[in-house]
């Protein structure tokens, strides 16, 4: 087999031709264009990492401040719940002491109702018995009684200071021999004379009845009582009853 040198030679020519052809004018323009797409594409990826680095940090900034929204709601829930917590404690205390108050308060009452009652019941059962001493002592109205409630009037005038007798002797108004039941002729007249010498003068006397008197015999002026019987007697025993109660 013979080669034909030259037809090679061409077709080699042929091809350097084409190639360079090719590399002048498809494969340099070719790749000029991916040069330049790979680079806007670099571009882009970078640009997209920058949004996506900004996307990142924003989205961080986000969760940081949720999470600090969250801290602070949750100091803030705290807080409320502390206070509401306080106020209830505070409002509960005051209701309890409020209601301490108004229980130690209507104690009080209660026991100062129960004991002026207790009060105002010793009373009228002192008074009630006092009114009964005097219906049965009415009965012992005797006079040997009024002997001794005579002699006991004497008794009392002589002890008084001799310048109350002489006041009384020297009044100008009648002085009373007060006496519970009436007293006529001799025996009025030696009341009389009983009281004059224990006042030791010549006094204005006066013999006048009270049955209130029960039993008994008392000396009064316009300024002066001197007490001598059994109404006395009782009045003061009820006194003392009601300043004991």
């Amino acid at each position: 087999m013979t080669l034909d040198w030259w037809g090679l030679g061409l077709q080699a020519v042929n091809v350097l031709i084409l190639a360079w052809l090719l590399s002048r004018v498809f494969w340099r323009p070719v790749a000029g264009a991916i040069a330049r797409r790979q680079e806007m594409a670099q571009a882009m990826l970078d640009e997209g990492k920058t949004v996506q680095d900004k996307a990142e940090a924003a989205l961080s900034e986000v969760q940081e401040a949720r999470a600090g929204i969250a801290a602070e709601r949750d100091v803030i829930l705290n807080q409320a719940k502390a206070a509401a917590d306080a106020a209830t404690k505070a409002a509960l205390t005051d209701a309890q002491t409020r209601a301490d108050a108004l229980v130690a308060a209507a104690r009080t009452a209660i026991d100062r109702d129960r004991d002026a009652m207790r009060k105002e019941n010793a009373a009228k059962a002192a008074t009630l018995s006092v009114e009964i001493a005097a219906k049965l002592l009415a009965r012992f109205n005797t006079p040997s009684v009024q002997a001794g409630f005579l002699a006991k009037l004497v008794e009392a005038i002589a002890s008084m200071p001799a310048s109350e007798r002489e006041a009384l002797i020297a009044s100008e108004d009648d002085l009373e021999i007060v006496t519970a039941t009436a007293r006529e002729g001799a025996e009025k007249a030696a009341i009389e004379q009983a009281v004059s010498d224990a006042l030791g003068g010549k006094p204005g006397l006066r013999v006048v009845t009270d049955p209130d008197l029960i039993a008994g015999l008392e000396l009064r002026s316009a300024h002066f009582v001197l007490h001598n019987s059994w109404r006395s007697d009782l009045e003061d025993i009820l006194k003392e009853v009601k300043n004991a109660t």
